[in-house]
């Protein structure tokens, strides 16, 4: 909306108006614009492997297999990986 809105009024008064602050608003766009993309390989690779093991891997099982493939990960980023969009 304030991206929308922006062409017409200046973004810190947008900010204001919808209560949030120039560095959130920015960040977000920053965000949106640029996707992870190693923790996009990463979560597909999380998801091949507990595809490949019928869905019964836990996140111990997966990261001993991606450590067998030489990946460094650890147990929370598997287990919140899967969980995120982005």
């Amino acid at each position: 909306m304030i991206d929308q809105l922006s062409t017409q009024e200046p973004v810190d008064w947008l900010c204001a108006v919808f209560d949030v602050t120039r560095s959130c608003y920015y960040a977000h766009r920053l965000r949106r614009r640029n996707p992870d993309v190693e923790r996009l390989r990463l979560r597909s690779r999380v998801n091949e492997l507990f595809t490949q093991s019928r869905s019964a891997a836990g996140s111990r099982s997966i990261v001993s297999m991606m450590q067998e493939d030489g990946e460094q990960i650890g147990r929370f980023k598997v287990r919140v990986l899967p969980l995120t969009e982005n």
